[in-house]
């Protein structure tokens, strides 16, 4: 195996688990606000839970694992972004960036599986290809979920996390993205 396959195997394994346990958390706070996409959330965070577990008998077979250390990356960066990103985050804006999880999972399966064509493994790419199809569909969703606030502006403006600490988040983000305006106005004086 080249050095490139085990190298973005390995970051599939990272974003793979960021993607899946950031995306349960953010389903959880929105349907504790009411909030669109949660359901598309929960969806993808288990097919990525899915494509894990059948990623580690597809990669310990070619002598490639991805425990304890690439999945605890990727839930360590998924709990960064649970704790410190999305507590300040409006639903559309929550949403939006989810989108960029799957579309880097998505992209880095099509750049695998154009590597195990080089290399001539048919089973390694025909399970990354099939992976791509599903996590494809999920990006779809989940985008079409975001782009669908536009016909709710007020949830969208929501903030994502519920609760005082939400609230509190939401409240100095826009105090601070107030701050910005006002100074990118007297700027353009």
């Amino acid at each position: 195996m080249h050095p490139a396959e085990s190298r973005g195997l390995r970051e599939l394994y990272v974003t793979g688990r960021q993607l899946r346990r950031h995306w349960r958390k953010l389903a959880d706070r929105l349907e504790a606000t009411g909030g669109a996409g949660a359901a598309q959330l929960r969806e993808g965070s288990d097919a990525a839970r899915a494509m894990l577990s059948q990623l580690t008998d597809v990669t310990a077979a070619r002598e490639l694992w991805g425990k304890p250390a690439a999945q605890g990356f990727g839930a360590q960066l998924a709990d960064l972004r649970n704790a410190l990103v999305d507590p300040a985050l409006e639903i559309n804006q929550a949403l939006r960036l989810a989108v960029l999880d799957v579309q880097h999972v998505v992209t880095l399966l099509a750049y695998l599986e154009r590597l195990a064509a080089q290399r001539e493994d048919e089973e390694l790419r025909a399970f990354i290809g099939g992976w791509g199809e599903r996590m494809r569909a999920h990006e779809d969703a989940i985008r079409d979920a975001a782009i669908g606030l536009g016909d709710a502006p007020a949830e969208a403006l929501a903030p994502c996390t519920p609760g005082l600490a939400g609230r509190a988040a939401h409240g100095l983000a826009n105090r601070v993205g107030t701050l910005g305006e006002w100074f990118d106005r007297r700027s353009a004086r």
